[in-house]
């Protein structure tokens, strides 16, 4: 499997600061990772989620035009800061990233936009608010696409994987399928990509290739597969070495004998 090129550069949106932040009144500090109790729960369904964007879309953050995050805040209300939701991940294509950054916070209303893309990976503690809450606020602020990954077999979600397309200020459901390869799919059409539920694991899909974009598993099997190989070849080499040892030593065997014979004669 081979990994499909970066997206095309957008026209980066400009960044409209406006104001001052007093840092001191949140309730919150924006420069610590929102923490959850039970995130051994989802954590590595998240970097492998985050590893595939990161390599796909934002060219392992050197793209200035491509915000990708996890667990930072969104703020929605412009009045207050405190207002706010925080994603798992989420990722906004056209903006300026180091303008985000600089302000520890994404502030719709200065970036330009709400980020295009938003998904949450269920956990006990979080469930609910990604089925309710959450998917309310991002269809307030205008998220594009919304989508759920539920690493416990749809025990948290009520689902395995689900997405929301923003269609007149509501979502609605994004078609899955699951033909031909039986892996449950749905397509972004933000992303151009199919997010996929394969055996509790989050892959990524090009329909334009018919390749999967290669993360942690499709790594680890190459790796394998290399080392199966390097074994294999190590052996046939052996095999090999020990037949022309073999053969070495019978010819002078032979010469030995024919030697021995002609001074017998």
């Amino acid at each position: 499997m081979t990994t499909t090129a970066a997206a095309p550069m957008v026209t980066m949106r400009p960044y409209h600061r406006q104001g001052q932040i007093d840092y001191a009144r949140l309730d919150f500090d924006p420069d610590e990772p929102v923490q959850k109790p039970d995130a051994m729960q989802q954590n590595l369904q998240l970097e492998a989620v985050l590893v595939l964007l990161r390599a796909h879309f934002t060219d392992f953050n050197r793209r200035p035009d491509v915000f990708l995050d996890s667990n930072t805040i969104i703020c929605y209300d412009p009045d207050d800061l405190n207002v706010r939701v925080s994603p798992d991940v989420y990722l906004a294509f056209g903006v300026d990233t180091w303008a985000i950054r600089q302000r520890k916070l994404y502030l719709p209303w200065e970036v330009g936009k709400p980020p295009d893309w938003v998904l949450e990976v269920a956990s006990s503690s979080t469930s609910r608010e990604d089925v309710g809450r959450k998917r309310d606020i991002y269809a307030h602020i205008g998220v594009p696409e919304y989508w759920r990954f539920d690493p416990k077999d749809g025990e948290y979600h009520g689902q395995r994987l689900g997405g929301d397309r923003l269609v007149g200020g509501a979502y609605q459901p994004i078609e899955l399928t699951t033909a031909p390869d039986g892996i449950l799919k749905g397509y972004s059409a933000v992303l151009g990509l199919s997010l996929c539920w394969d055996d509790n694991w989050p892959r990524l899909y090009d329909p334009a290739t018919g390749t999967y974009l290669e993360g942690w598993p499709e790594v680890w099997e190459a790796r394998e597969a290399a080392e199966v190989r390097a074994t294999e070849a190590e052996a046939q080499i052996a095999v090999e070495q020990a037949g022309r040892l073999a053969a070495e030593a019978r010819i002078r065997q032979l010469e030995a004998e024919l030697r021995r014979r002609r001074a017998d004669g």
